[in-house]
């Protein structure tokens, strides 16, 4: 999770929560947010469209996606593939997310599970510069692209020389999970606590259906 300072024991809690949207939802309560609007951004012309935020959510679903946005920030797109996956574990339906932020206001949003300070620091200077925080549950194209340059601003801050055991991608993974500062402290020798240990493991796990999805549709 971008920028998260702690991570919860989802499966009982999101439940719960998703019991209570449901409820609210059949009681007529208040309607899902409407779809994203399909404004330019602030450097010229309209965004390309990508998959609806409403419906079942696969990162698969979104391989064109990712490879674009991965090829503009320099990163690697099976790394974004997997994070997608590892941050699919929660319900990423834009009226839940909104809902639970209510519960939790330091929730994340959109399909990467990003925080507003990561969002809000990572925005800065790029095309998506006019772009709020709270739009991303409804644009999925703008949560994987906030992802992509925040992975590019993680390896940014790698340095050179590093002491501890991990590679270039474990390290990004956990400064995605954990913040910059961790990485850095992993990157000098630092061992993983046993929730960021669990996220690498995650990712490891990931690692080659995320690589099957980032190949998927590609042209030759």
């Amino acid at each position: 999770m971008a920028g998260v300072r702690s991570r919860w024991r989802w499966p009982a809690v999101v439940v719960a929560a998703a019991l209570l949207y449901g409820a609210v939802r059949a009681a007529g309560g208040p309607p899902s947010p409407a779809p994203p609007r399909s404004a330019p951004s602030p450097s010229g012309p309209a965004r390309p469209s990508a998959p609806t935020a409403a419906g079942p959510y696969d990162p698969a679903d979104y391989a064109a996606v990712v490879r674009r946005r991965a090829g503009q920030a320099g990163v690697s797109a099976q790394l974004l593939m997997a994070i997608l996956y590892n941050e699919s574990y929660k319900p990423h339906d834009p009226g839940f997310e909104r809902s639970w932020q209510k519960y939790k206001p330091d929730a994340a949003f959109g399909i990467a599970n990003m925080h507003r300070a990561t969002f809000d620091a990572t925005r800065k200077g790029r095309d998506f510069a006019g772009r709020a925080w709270d739009e991303l549950p409804d644009d999925r194209d703008l949560a994987i692209e906030a992802a992509a340059w925040y992975l590019h601003d993680l390896a940014a801050a790698l340095p050179a020389h590093r002491t501890g055991p991990y590679g270039t991608n474990d390290l990004l993974a956990l400064g995605y999970n954990t913040g910059q500062g961790n990485m850095l402290a992993f990157a000098r020798g630092a061992t993983p606590g046993s929730q960021a240990r669990s996220y690498l493991d995650k990712l490891h796990a990931n690692w080659a259906e995320a690589g099957r999805a980032v190949r998927s549709g590609e042209t030759s």
